[in-house]
């Protein structure tokens, strides 16, 4: 599989991840030029925040606990090359997830669909993690 092709799931990731951070940054700012929060309210106290960037920031937030095993899983089968069409399959299936994960949470945050779109991430993942567990030992004890 070609490292562009094994790369670009994980360019889309990060490409949410910078998404999140910007639209944060910009409701941020909005909120405080119009006056509607105060420097002082939320200096110590990010909770102080409206519910809308509070959304926002979860779901930056989240962009930085599941996605590291994605991460590192992506590192590790490039540096073994053990990346082939369906471990990209995979993190293109476990990416869209993030994708329905972080629309959700910033926009109707039904928890029950949230929570849904997590598991099948969480699920994506550890499947791909054990895969290419499979793949390194089998391949260790030459089989």
């Amino acid at each position: 599989m070609s490292i562009s092709a094994v790369l670009l799931p994980v360019l889309v990731q990060v490409g949410l991840t910078f998404i999140l951070l910007f639209r944060m940054g910009r409701s941020r700012l909005a909120h405080l030029r119009t006056g509607e929060v105060q420097v002082k309210d939320i200096a110590l106290g990010e909770r102080n925040w409206p519910k809308r960037i509070l959304q926002l920031q979860n779901s930056y937030q989240n962009q930085f606990e599941l996605p590291v095993l994605f991460y590192a899983l992506v590192a590790l089968a490039l540096i073994t090359r053990k990346a082939d069409m369906v471990f990209v399959v995979m993190a293109w299936l476990f990416v869209a997830s993030r994708l329905v994960h972080a629309y959700i949470h910033t926009t109707s945050n039904k928890i029950a669909w949230r929570f849904q779109s997590f598991v099948v991430g969480v699920l994506i993942l550890a499947a791909m993690w054990v895969i290419f567990g499979i793949r390194i030992f089998v391949a260790e004890a030459g089989v």
